[in-house]
């Protein structure tokens, strides 16, 4: 009962959200509701460890509600078929409206007049499944939370959008119940369901304001998601029609055993995974999405919604490894995690350089299921689970910034540390944890980097390399400017205490991943991987990840010592030359010809050279034709 539960419960929630108008009252159902799925989430994973670890399956007939849920999500679909539709007209994206009318009537067609389907398994709770909900859940919960507090600021300062934060809440929780609906669920067309759901939830959030630049961004994600749906939603019927059954691990399974009738179902879904994941030539639609407000930035765009992408290629690993299939998604994500990484140096936004370092982390992860190695999926996992604590705790950090601020630019952050010390050091401590040695990014960067040298993947290795050097490139740059010595004034923290509780106990996560990476990998890594392929051997030794726990432990120990013995340590601040008369302050000068200036210090980001408007488009292009000739040859392979 409990997956049922933390699939409707939400969703019951979420109508409350847009019913009530009290914001007290809202808040406080929010609060409660985000500790009873975080509450759930527990019972299921103590349940899972219970029945000793093994796969749990829950078939029709078995639960009465499993039984009637077919028909629940059929006529959900339809009418989100409908509400697509009339958004699509009202704005005059006519077009986009088609991408949901034809797979919606193809898989009630499918449902109501197509193959006789043999009662089977709807969901399936095994090691993936129960870290995607710990993920959604926790982080989920935490962001529901800094959320209330946040977006009662966001309606205080931004007075000129209508205050519509019973939609925004409605939102979160659909997305929240959806994403869990997702990730257990076995069937296929209960998958393709919770993916509509998930994109249209994405795509309201994103034109929450409702200015002209948020609708255009909204519907590029809207039609990028459900182009992949659409072709989802082909994939699915394919297989049905040539199996007489839609249950994912019997698509897994078929095409690990290199089955021809699970070729087409198999490329389908991968490219559906990629423009879900955002990645080339999908990736505009996540830079667009950076103009909702931060918590759906840090929830739908960052932490959870593409890691269903990358959740769905973790699953068709054994069926990708070796084949064409494969190829294609190793080539795309290696690609992507090298241009976007590029890109995001040419960034001075902050919540811009978040999200090309989110595609470009996606792309390697994207990468490593590609590959389909055990070691590769190993990286995968971790990259999966560091990147959505990280960014979760980045994505609220910067918007809590900002709010004190009234700035995202990173140039502004220059002395953060002695200005908003709480925040520069969690924006310290999220940046560590993406690519400093030797956490446990930068440990999956090192394994994936092993396994493609084994498999000889020589462009895989390159990607892999120089998006590395250009990933610690730009972070070390923002690294830089929070750390750097500054006269500038404090600036007041105006976080709220339940934004306060959300970053801290982020942070606290971050530092217990790295702490416990060993026992992690040990007690749940490798005995998903082994579920997934059969066997699995250790990609680090046990003493080598228990010699990286003492150095990260240096790794904090050393800047937080130092800090604390100098901080209170008398200095004698010299003038500084600026060609021209210090006025003083080491801040302003006068010029030869008498006139006041200001001195900056400002790093250089290449914008002219490698920025999003030079290079976005060259790789769009060169990703759609790579995307082209690669299906053409895989569907070919099959005719």
């Amino acid at each position: 009962m409990v997956i049922p539960f933390l699939i409707c419960f939400p969703m019951i929630v979420a109508v409350l959200m847009f019913l009530i108008r009290v914001n007290k009252v809202r808040n406080a159902i929010a609060y409660a509701s985000a500790v009873i799925i975080m509450i759930g989430v527990a019972v299921l994973t103590a349940q899972w460890l219970k029945g000793g670890m093994q796969p749990m399956v829950l078939a029709a007939g078995e639960n009465s509600l499993i039984e009637l849920a077919d028909h629940v999500i059929l006529a959900a679909e339809i009418v989100l078929m409908f509400v697509v539709t009339f958004l699509c007209f009202k704005y005059r994206k006519y077009w986009i409206s088609l991408l949901s009318i034809v797979p919606t009537l193809m898989i009630a067609y499918f449902e109501l007049f197509g193959p006789e389907i043999a009662p089977e398994a709807k969901i399936r709770i095994d090691h993936l499944a129960i870290l995607m909900c710990i993920i959604i859940g926790l982080i989920g919960g935490l962001i529901v939370i800094y959320a209330v507090g946040y977006m009662h600021g966001y309606a205080h300062h931004h007075v000129e959008f209508e205050d519509r934060r019973y939609y925004f809440f409605m939102l979160l929780f659909i997305f929240l119940g959806a994403m869990f609906g997702f990730v257990t669920s076995d069937s296929l067309l209960w998958i393709d369901f919770f993916w509509e759901v998930t994109s249209v939830c994405s795509f309201m959030l994103i034109g929450y304001t409702r200015e002209p630049v948020a609708i255009t961004n909204s519907f590029r994600a809207l039609w990028m998601n459900l182009l992949g749906g659409t072709l989802l939603a082909i994939g699915i019927i394919y297989f049905g029609y040539q199996t007489g059954t839609v249950s994912f691990q019997k698509l897994i399974g078929l095409g690990a055993g290199q089955a021809k009738y699970a070729v087409i179902p198999v490329a389908f879904m991968a490219f559906a995974a990629l423009t879900k994941a955002a990645q080339l030539p999908f990736s505009p639609w996540l830079m667009g999405a950076m103009v909702a407000p931060t918590p759906s930035s840090a929830l739908l765009h960052s932490a959870t919604m593409v890691k269903a992408g990358i959740y769905v290629l973790i699953r068709l690993a054994p069926a990708m490894c070796g084949q064409q299939i494969g190829m294609m998604v190793s080539v795309i994500g290696g690609f992507t995690f090298f241009l976007a990484s590029i890109m995001a140096i040419a960034q001075t936004d902050a919540k811009k350089v978040l999200a090309f370092s989110t595609i470009s982390n996606l792309g390697l992860m994207v990468a490593c299921t590609g590959v389909g190695r055990p070691e590769t999926i190993w990286a995968a996992t971790f990259l999966m689970i560091f990147h959505a604590v990280s960014k979760s705790l980045m994505f609220q950090d910067v918007g809590a910034t900002e709010n004190a601020m009234h700035t995202r630019d990173i140039e502004e952050f220059h002395g953060l540390l002695y200005r908003l010390p709480r925040l520069a050091i969690f924006q310290f401590i999220g940046i560590a944890g993406m690519f400093l040695a030797p956490f446990g990014m930068l440990i999956s960067k090192w394994s994936a980097l092993k396994a493609s040298v084994d498999e000889r993947n020589i462009i895989l290795v390159m990607f892999i390399i120089f998006g590395s050097a250009t990933t610690s490139f730009y972070w070390t740059k923002w690294m830089g400017k929070l750390i750097a010595a500054t006269n500038q004034p404090k600036i007041r923290d105006i976080t709220k205490k339940n934004e306060n509780i959300s970053l801290t106990i982020h942070a606290i996560l971050m530092l217990g991943l790295c702490v416990l990476f060993p026992v992690l990998s040990q007690v749940f890594v490798d005995p998903m991987i082994a579920e997934q392929f059969g066997s699995y051997k250790d990609v680090l030794p046990m003493a080598v990840l228990y010699i990286l726990i003492a150095v990260i432990l240096v790794v904090f120990a050393v800047p937080f010592i130092a800090f604390r013995t100098t901080r209170k340590t008398p200095t004698n601040i010299k003038l500084s030359y600026m060609n021209g008369i210090n006025t003083g302050d080491n801040t302003q000068f006068t010029d030869s010809f008498g006139e006041e200036k200001k001195l900056t210090l400002t790093n250089y980001y290449f914008a002219h050279k490698i920025g999003q408007r030079k290079l976005m488009i060259p790789s769009q292009l060169f990703t759609t034709a790579v995307i082209i000739v690669m299906l053409v040859m895989i569907i070919g392979g099959v005719a």
